[in-house]
């Protein structure tokens, strides 16, 4: 899960919890999604790299380094 890249499909922003779309099982699914600084804010639709996973279902996301946006 750590890794990953998500899009996101619910704004995420401090104090509230956003959602991404990540590849899992075969498939894709949901998760809630939290800014690994606390302060960053991704708006639907952005590409996310995911840092952290606490089971069952969030994941702490950070800004798509350019190298893996690219192409």
């Amino acid at each position: 899960m750590i890794g990953t890249i998500g899009r996101v499909t619910g704004t995420i922003e401090p104090g509230a919890v956003g959602e991404v779309m990540l590849p899992f099982d075969g498939g894709t699914s949901a998760f809630h999604a939290f800014a690994v600084d606390g302060t960053s804010t991704f708006a639907v639709g952005a590409k996310v790299l995911v840092v952290d996973f606490q089971p069952p279902q969030a994941v702490y996301v950070d800004q798509l380094p350019d190298f893996l946006s690219a192409g």
